[in-house]
């Protein structure tokens, strides 16, 4: 399963990004993550159905002094696979 995310609330600035990769290596999701000049996070996770459901659960609570106003998923259809789950800069 592979999806496409936007998170938006009070998510730069407060460790999301790296708190995405860390939760992203426990639960065996790659894909990558990073920050948007609007102020929102965007994010590829590809892993189980399960894992998948779970990062974004996790997403949707975010790092301590995060505040996660909306996510927004959508689903991706066949394309690159990816090896790791990295943060771009």
């Amino acid at each position: 399963m592979k999806k496409h995310i936007y998170i938006t609330g009070r998510v730069q600035g407060v460790g999301f990004r790296h708190f995405t990769r860390k939760n992203a290596d426990k639960l065996g999701i790659t894909g990558w993550v990073k920050n948007l000049p609007d102020g929102r996070v965007e994010a590829v996770f590809q892993g189980t159905e399960e894992h998948v459901k779970e990062l974004i659960s996790r997403c949707k609570k975010g790092p301590i002094s995060s505040y996660v106003q909306d996510i927004e998923v959508s689903e991706i259809e066949n394309t690159q696979d990816h090896r790791s789950f990295e943060v771009i800069l």
